[in-house]
């Protein structure tokens, strides 16, 4: 053999011994704690977990971090913000030490703004806290953290769902994203909405409403003819019909022609999704709403029949924040939710949630175009809808859209211990709190259908208030041991669709994504890295002296 040959075959065999080698083992990295996720828990536990001497990495979904927290839901829903502590309430003081700088305050000054939050004032000057922002300053903040504790993020990194998780009996040992990228960790922390990882575990979770009977609720369930809000079309008298009247006509889109079910039945529905949209008048930051793709105005026929019917609460929810932007939620009978359309969206492979997603985006785009620009719409409303539209200065690189859609429930755990409205109305105690919330269990609407007699009706939008602060068990966020004894949840949390009514508020969430990243550090130092055998008198002293408010007030106590 010559030397030329000899030299092309040592070239082939060194290649194949890559190509196997690169089989048998994909590129890993080892952290003592793994977050998957990149919502405004999975941020505040990194720096938890970093602030305890321990290696983290996040492993995002998202490009963007922050979940709702920096996507437009920025007219926070605090409930009593007394129960808001640790590292939630730090997130809330680095938003009013933003909002000190002159040069924040780009479009309007300091002076003007109006200092309206959801039950508190926006800016809390005695405790230096800022409950209202605009999304770009969240996310500048969570950004900040991340780089202050040189916390490791992997980006559009996508949790292989089928194969990605390899357990050894109840214990995760590493998971892989679907390019191939390996994550080796003691404890691992599911911070996604959906859950994923926590499913991909094997670990139990329900998707839906769970019956009355399940847990003994009175407001869980199919609820018809229960209005707790404004969002029903009450005695209006709309016919769902293509052609008023006439049934053989066929539905309008979004009404099902199913039968609402019974009272109390559970059943596979989950509560509505939408944008929160940030817009503004300032015609220097303002973006037109545009006719998106695939617009079809007859979806909307129903707010045209609703407006002729005299109704028009159309501007309530623009609620306001800084720099003259508005968070703009759903509201009203016909708005922004875009109801019974996200069924599929928690079990949905990622294609095909990026299709809800996409069908959500250009239903509500469609919705503030049609607004601004159709004839039907009574003039005076439309003229002043059109001098709305979005804020150029927000998620430039997203055509100014907010990156995450509000995934109000997809899949919750069941866990060690399901938190349900006996909790969150303080008719049952909890005796291992890791957190507090303190909102109204708060349901959007989950079906639109035809009531007896012909009309349109929407069903499922609840909300009834506790009478004060509750506390949230630490077996909320853990599985059952079992079933996987190195995982924590602090966003699907163990609990039923009326009390996840109440929990799923993200300074809730990002109080137990710090509780969860001091259970996984405590866990790891008590050696065997088992979460559920972790003792509570030990993890309780130390949240405490991390400043996570556990108890209410003696004044709110039941």
């Amino acid at each position: 053999m010559n030397s030329k040959k000899a030299i092309q075959l040592l070239i082939i065999l060194f290649c194949i011994s890559c190509n196997d080698q690169s089989k048998k083992e994909s590129p890993s990295v080892e952290a003592d704690v793994v977050i998957y996720g990149g919502t405004s828990a999975a941020v505040i536990a990194a720096v938890q977990a970093k602030k305890m001497g321990k290696s983290v990495v996040v492993v995002s979904p998202d490009k963007h971090l922050g979940g709702l927290s920096s996507s437009g839901l920025g007219y926070t829903d605090t409930g009593n913000k007394s129960v808001i502590g640790g590292l939630a309430r730090e997130f809330y003081q680095r938003i009013y030490e933003y909002y000190q700088e002159p040069s924040t305050w780009k479009w309007q000054n300091k002076e003007s703004y109006g200092n309206i939050g959801q039950g508190t004032p926006a800016i809390d000057g005695e405790h230096r806290t800022m409950w209202i922002f605009e999304p770009h300053i969240a996310e500048n903040v969570f950004e900040d953290m991340i780089r202050e504790y040189d916390i490791e993020v992997y980006r559009d990194a996508y949790l292989n769902r089928k194969t990605g998780v390899r357990k050894t009996g109840n214990r995760i040992s590493f998971i892989t994203t679907e390019s191939g990228l390996k994550f080796k960790a003691k404890v691992f922390i599911d911070a996604t909405y959906e859950g994923d990882l926590m499913a991909s575990a094997g670990v139990s979770y329900t998707v839906g409403r769970e019956s009355c009977d399940t847990y003994n609720e009175q407001w869980n369930g199919v609820q018809p003819e229960v209005f707790h809000h404004s969002h029903h079309f009450g005695d209006f008298g709309i016919s769902p019909y293509k052609v008023p009247g006439n049934p053989e006509s066929g539905l309008l889109k979004g009404i099902s022609p199913e039968a609402p079910g019974h009272k109390c039945d559970g059943d596979h529905r989950i509560q509505a999704y939408c944008f929160r949209v940030c817009m503004t008048r300032v015609k220097e930051n303002r973006v037109p709403f545009e006719k998106p793709e695939g617009y079809a105005p007859e979806q909307y026929e129903l707010l045209v029949r609703l407006y002729d019917k005299g109704w028009d609460e159309t501007f309530n929810k623009f609620d306001p924040v800084p720099n003259l932007k508005t968070d703009t939620n759903n509201h009203g009978p016909f708005s922004t939710d875009y109801i019974g359309m996200n069924y599929e969206y928690p079990e949905a492979s990622y294609q095909r949630r990026k299709e809800i997603v996409k069908a959500h985006e250009t239903y509500q785009k469609g919705l503030f175009y049609f607004m601004a620009t159709d004839p039907r719409i009574p003039e005076e409303v439309r003229k002043k809808f059109g001098q709305w539209g979005l804020a150029k200065d927000e998620f430039a690189d997203n055509g100014h859209w907010p990156y995450q859609i509000y995934v109000r429930e997809a899949r919750r755990m069941i866990g060690q211990y399901v938190m349900t409205e006996h909790e969150i109305l303080g008719k049952k105690p909890v005796h291992d709190p890791i957190g507090m919330g303190s909102y109204t269990m708060d349901s959007h609407n989950v079906q639109r259908y035809v009531t007896r007699k012909g009309n349109v009706q929407n069903e499922g939008d609840i909300g009834v208030h506790p009478e004060a602060p509750y506390r949230i068990s630490l077996g909320a966020i853990l599985p059952q041991k079992k079933e996987c004894s190195n995982l924590i949840v602090p966003v699907a949390v163990s609990s039923s669709h009326i009390a996840f009514g109440s929990i799923r508020m993200e300074p809730v969430f990002m109080i137990l994504g710090q509780s969860a990243a001091t259970i996984a550090v405590m866990a790891i130092e008590h050696k065997k890295a088992i979460v559920q055998d972790l003792e509570y008198g030990s993890l309780r002293k130390r949240l405490e002296a991390d400043k996570q408010v556990l108890e209410p007030a003696s004044s709110e106590k039941h």
